[in-house]
């Protein structure tokens, strides 16, 4: 990796190139010492016009004012065209080039043109001075005309690396407020869940007061509910607490805009309703070939929702990206220690004309989501051109055994 070295706040190519440049008009100063109309004190004019070229970039209309200034010394002692008179055509590049405003330029192009027409005039020889003046002219309108398009390309690059930064700037923000939006709504679904036990162990807990007298049995299957409902509640909650609590890093993922919630935000949907999301797919279009291996078990109310939403949100990329007429292969996987949601489609869809429903932030959200239960989420390109995601859940351990009883 290169390093630009910094010279008077400037780089140092920078600053090379224009001690190059003045040194080059100093040089055709002192050479004409001898030769030149005016002798020494055109050289000494000479030199005073290198050295003011030496700030052309970071003070450019000063600069042009001073050459300005130096050439009419020099006409009006009659010396005529020199060859250190480049330093005119140089400053006035500059002053189109990196001026502020446009305006100083255009400002300067009148001023080089009255320069013109004196040159022209005080030029030595037989020609007329007409010839003369527009040999110069064209020369100065060219000078003036590239510096106007190297001002225009500039000044083009630099909006576009403003509009680049912004652009990536608003991709950020608006990566955050996706996040920022699916943990809210993460936390309010768990806290309906958390809710929802909370109900249960105080209904369960009257049960326990009016009937421990009367049916010691009962009394004790309701407390072993209390206590199973509320080590699960417990476990909701700590997980509800580290959602709002721990940091998250958006990842660059594109929210599908316009999408619409098939499931009401209020209702919390269950996996047995999962047949009923399969069927409004396949209805947009959608060829879900679904199959289910190994022995299904009751999960907690927040696991649960996150199995649907994963299902929901890949189906939803699935419609959105690969199109309708896709084909999508759905299998739930369940072992003794996980459950493992995996989508496949080919990618071989239609664009699709009505945005599918979601129930999140696509990647965005099913990533948060997961990594709430401490699970993983694999989603990319198949070789075949289709779409993979695969999440895996653990699955908590049963009410009764060692890690449940130290939960309690």
């Amino acid at each position: 990796m290169t390093v630009d070295r910094i010279v008077f706040g400037r780089p140092l190519r920078s600053v090379a190139f224009d001690v190059a440049v003045s040194g080059l008009v100093a040089l055709f100063a002192v050479l004409g010492i001898f030769a030149q109309a005016g002798g020494a004190a055109a050289t000494a004019v000479g030199i005073a016009m290198a050295l003011v070229l030496l700030f052309r970039r970071i003070h450019p209309s000063a600069v042009a004012a001073g050459v300005a200034v130096l050439a009419l010394v020099q006409v009006v002692a009659g010396w005529g065209p020199l060859a250190y008179d480049v330093g005119v055509l140089i400053a006035l590049y500059s002053v189109v080039k990196y001026a502020d405003r446009l305006r100083d330029g255009i400002l300067a192009g009148i001023v080089a043109a009255i320069g013109v027409l004196l040159a022209a005039v005080q030029m030595p020889g037989p020609a007329p001075w007409w010839a003369g003046a527009i040999y110069y002219g064209l020369v100065t309108g060219a000078v003036w005309l590239v510096g106007l398009n190297v001002r225009t390309r500039r000044l083009y690059v630099v909006s576009l690396e403003e509009r680049a930064a912004t652009l990536e700037r608003e991709r950020e923000a608006e990566s955050r407020a996706a996040v920022a939006e699916e943990r809210t709504r993460i936390a309010r679904e768990l806290h309906d869940v958390v809710a929802h036990s909370m109900a249960v162990m105080i209904v369960q807990a009257d049960g326990v007061r009016f009937t421990i007298d009367r049916d010691p049995a009962t009394a004790r299957e309701a407390a072993r509910v209390v206590a199973d409902t509320g080590r699960q509640a417990l476990e909701e909650m700590r997980r509800l607490v580290g959602v709002l609590r721990e940091p998250s890093r958006p990842e660059p993922a594109a929210a599908p805009d316009g999408t619409l919630d098939a499931v009401p935000a209020h209702r919390r949907p269950a996996l047995v309703e999962l047949p009923d999301l399969l069927d409004r797919f396949r209805a947009a279009g959608l060829r879900i070939t679904d199959t289910a291996t190994g022995t299904p078990v009751a999960l907690p109310p927040g696991l649960e929702l996150t199995v649907y939403r994963v299902v929901q949100e890949s189906l939803t990329n699935a419609l959105k990206h690969a199109g309708v007429g896709a084909a999508v292969e759905l299998r739930l996987d369940w072992s003794a220690d996980a459950v493992v949601v995996r989508a496949v489609d080919d990618g071989r869809g239609r664009p699709v004309v009505r945005p599918a429903p979601s129930g999140g932030h696509g990647l965005v959200g099913m990533r948060e989501r997961v990594g709430v239960y401490d699970g993983s989420l694999a989603a990319g390109p198949t070789l075949g051109g289709g779409w993979r995601v695969e999440a895996r859940l653990p699955l908590p351990s049963a009410p009764g055994t060692e890690e449940g009883k130290a939960a309690a």
